[in-house]
């Protein structure tokens, strides 16, 4: 008879919108149970009545004390710092990020995924991918093969990443953005939604 795995617990640092979408995900895998939220708004309750609240991020210490496991759950609209700090937070305090993948989504085995990044539902990541730490890739996304994704970034809802393509860090891809093939992007670039990007984007560009 298969051994059963034991749910493990897990702690979310963000209460706000994304989070939801977060714990939906993370009820789909069935691997882990959210534990409680950590929030600097402690009204955030009115969202999530039968999560607890754990504390605020000066109670982060404490609290990690408690727990072995942890999620980014703020989003990431263009500027990562927010979620960057988060997560460097948790490397600190050796807490394990676990990749959270949604059972609706499709991963190939040969693909690679860094710690603290989550697969959302519909989203694709298919042959020779690497994404790296604390990534969100979002529902109904598309990641093709042998694309490389750089950590802290947000490739946002319907965005396709087609074969070959290179993505720095701390890169924000807007909802519904086509990148062609083998085309590059710099390390903190912002493609605006809908965008169609046939050539390479340099640092810290802007594409509107």
């Amino acid at each position: 008879m298969k051994r059963l795995e034991k749910i493990k617990n897990i702690v979310l640092l963000g209460g706000g919108g994304h989070c939801r979408s977060c714990i939906d995900v993370i009820n789909s895998s069935k691997f882990y149970k959210v534990a409680g939220i950590i929030d600097n708004d402690i009204n955030y309750k009115s969202k999530f009545p039968n999560i607890p609240f754990l504390g605020s991020d000066t109670d982060i210490p404490r609290i990690f004390e408690a727990f072995k496991y942890a999620l980014v759950t703020v989003g990431q609209i263009k500027n990562a710092k927010i979620r960057k700090e988060l997560f460097e937070l948790i490397e600190k305090h050796s807490i394990c990020s676990p990749v959270i993948q949604s059972k609706h989504s499709l991963v190939s085995n040969d693909s690679k995924i860094a710690p603290g990044s989550i697969i959302m539902h519909g989203a694709i990541v298919n042959s020779g991918a690497v994404i790296g730490k604390n990534v969100i890739v979002n529902s109904m996304a598309l990641v093709e093969h042998d694309t490389s994704i750089g950590n802290h970034c947000h490739i946002s809802t319907g965005v396709k990443i087609n074969g070959g393509v290179k993505i720095g860090n701390e890169c924000f891809i807007g909802s519904g953005a086509i990148i062609y093939p083998e085309i590059n992007i710099g390390s903190g670039s912002v493609i605006a939604a809908g965008k169609i990007v046939k050539k390479n984007i340099g640092k810290n560009e802007i594409l509107r």
